[in-house]
């Protein structure tokens, strides 16, 4: 066989994993690369900056499952993209990232460009690698495919010298791959799984905590065949929501700092607490010792080291979700002692008193007439899209509200910055998601002060006919810290009051992009249709109410009982 180049190799390495579309920015460390992605049937979209690229990417893996893929530049390029890492990283998400680096020989001598980048985000990649020797190339990056999507699936780093890709090699042969160091552990203990499922069978007052686990191993269907094989309520974390369908009977909806008030009230009294790929994150459990207090606690994740990091279980399930969830289905099944009418009907007085809680404090708002509430543009875009849209968020009190009153009734519906909140996430991710099902509604539901983190993508979405909607909900400040400001600091808006805004309907077309404005409450849905109907990348620019607030709200350091309501 001819040798090729590293270049071409690292390529033909792309397509072997199946890579279609690949999100960059070029840059000296990069041409040949850049070079060699003209020859392939890879799509190359160039963003306009890098963070862009990994979100974009990030998206795309979120929507799919598959493993994104970014190529940066090195130095400014690279860390440019470190912030979009760390988001990928905080949720798990599958993601291979190539950094260009200087030639060898100038490794550590200040060179132009060069940047330790596999030390920089040691602490926010799941594995990195800095390849020195050309014949390292493929096995290296097919090993970070392998590292990415197995286990808990995470972002891979692979930095590349100039000298080492611009080498001539033979392409290796695939084998499979063996790490002995890494053997992630999907198959449940069986007598775990049957601890567990008889805790299950003598709980009166039991709760499903589901994360974004259940979406990430495809376990959703297994999921709601336990939670309605056993009349067992649901409440989903921000990135478990599309795990179970958001408009079941069963669905309480999110829980947490801004969970519904049946979520946190059935969390507080359950007896059983059965948390399936959730991670016990603080935003959720509030103040860790009024956390499901009279609860024994079930925990299935494929990550050893989250289990009791947070707080204490009873019964762990070091397992992937989904196999672990087939497991319980199938004892379940197949149990001679278990009946399910018996245990079903056993769940119905406490499926009652949730059923009370959420009467008493129903997810809502009040109307003010024509001046327009978020929660109501939120409303709308579920309805008119027959919730069948791809959302994607900004951070902040937009995020939220997508949260609370979009029925995600799908998994790998929602894209979102979970963990680490990263506002600017929502447009490239909504980029990725396109591109990745050109068929589908996507929609980035923004705030007008994170949208501007990186509303240069517009021209990527236009250069790619990637016709995306984003609906900004536009009240003129950075509206998060704002509520906090007005809840806990005497209204003092340090910091928070965005006194120069674009006007977004004539930037949307500078850059050849249609924008659409609503300014009371009677034009939302025409805006919203007409946005819809457009095959073109459209900015929706809602005014709404200028103080208005998240709610349910747990403040900070209290239990998740003490909600501020509406």
């Amino acid at each position: 066989m001819d040798k090729i180049s590293g270049s071409q190799a690292i390529i033909r390495c792309l397509q072997e994993e199946g890579v279609k579309i690949i999100f960059g920015f070029p840059g000296g460390a990069v041409i040949d690369l850049y070079d060699a992605l003209m020859d392939s049937d890879i799509t190359n979209v160039l963003v306009r900056h890098e963070q862009g690229a990994v979100h974009a990417a990030d998206g795309l893996a979120r929507v799919t499952g598959e493993v994104g893929v970014a190529l940066l530049t090195s130095g400014p390029g690279a860390t440019n993209g470190v912030t979009a890492i760390a988001t990928a990283y905080m949720d798990s998400i599958p993601m291979v990232i190539l950094t260009g680096q200087v030639p060898t020989p100038l490794i550590g001598n200040d060179a132009f460009q060069e940047v330790d980048i596999v030390g920089i985000t040691r602490p926010c990649t799941k594995h990195n690698y800095l390849v020195k020797d050309s014949k390292d190339l493929v096995p290296t990056l097919r090993e970070a495919f392998h590292i990415a999507r197995t286990g808990r699936p995470g972002p891979v780093l692979v930095d590349l010298p100039k000298d080492v890709v611009a080498k001539m090699i033979d392409f290796p042969e695939k084998k499979p791959i063996r790490m002995q160091n890494y053997q992630p552990n999907y198959d449940p203990h069986p007598g775990q799984i049957e601890k567990a499922c008889k805790k299950i069978i003598k709980a009166k007052n039991p709760v499903l905590y589901v994360g974004g686990g259940v979406i990430l191993s495809n376990a959703n269907e297994e999921l709601t065949e336990l939670a309605r094989k056993l009349n067992i309520p649901v409440t989903m974390t921000l990135m478990g929501l599309g795990g179970f369908p958001g408009s079941d009977p069963l669905s309480m909806g999110m829980l947490g700092m801004h969970g519904s008030y049946a979520a946190n009230m059935a969390v507080a009294n359950s007896d059983l607490l059965i948390a399936v790929g959730a991670r016990f994150d603080d935003r959720v459990t509030g103040r860790l010792d009024a956390f499901a207090p009279h609860a024994t606690i079930i925990h299935i994740d494929i990550d050893p080291t989250s289990i009791s990091k947070n707080v204490k279980v009873d019964i762990p399930i070091v397992a992937d979700c989904k196999q672990a969830l087939i497991a319980m289905n199938t004892w379940f099944n197949t149990a001679s002692d278990f009946n399910r009418e018996r245990v079903a009907a056993s769940h119905e007085p406490w499926r009652e008193t949730i059923n009370e809680w959420n009467s008493k404090h129903p997810m809502g708002y009040h109307s003010e007439g024509e001046i327009i509430k978020p929660q109501f543009v939120i409303e709308k875009l579920d309805e008119l899209t027959g919730g069948d849209a791809i959302i994607t968020t900004e951070v902040g009190q937009n995020q939220m509200w997508a949260a609370q009153f979009y029925k995600f009734n799908k998994p790998r519906c929602l894209a979102t910055s979970g963990g680490l909140g990263t506002m600017g996430y929502g447009l490239p991710a909504a980029i990725g998601a396109k591109m990745a099902f050109p068929d589908k509604i996507v929609i980035d539901v923004a705030g007008d002060g994170s949208i501007q983190m990186n509303i240069q993508e517009l021209a990527t979405a236009r250069q790619y006919n990637c016709p995306v909607k984003v609906a900004i909900l536009n009240n003129n400040y950075l509206g998060m810290v704002r509520q906090w400001q007005e809840l806990f600091y005497n209204k003092r808006y340090a910091g928070t009051v965005m006194e120069v805004t674009p006007d977004f309907v004539k930037l949307a077309e500078a850059y050849g992009a249609v924008g659409l404005r609503a300014t009371k409450t009677s034009e939302v849905e025409a805006v919203i249709k007409e946005a819809l109907a457009t095959d073109n990348t459209v900015i929706m620019d809602f005014t709404i109410a200028r103080e208005e607030c998240v709610f349910p709200m747990v403040p900070a350091g209290k239990a998740t009982t003490e909600m501020l309501l509406v």
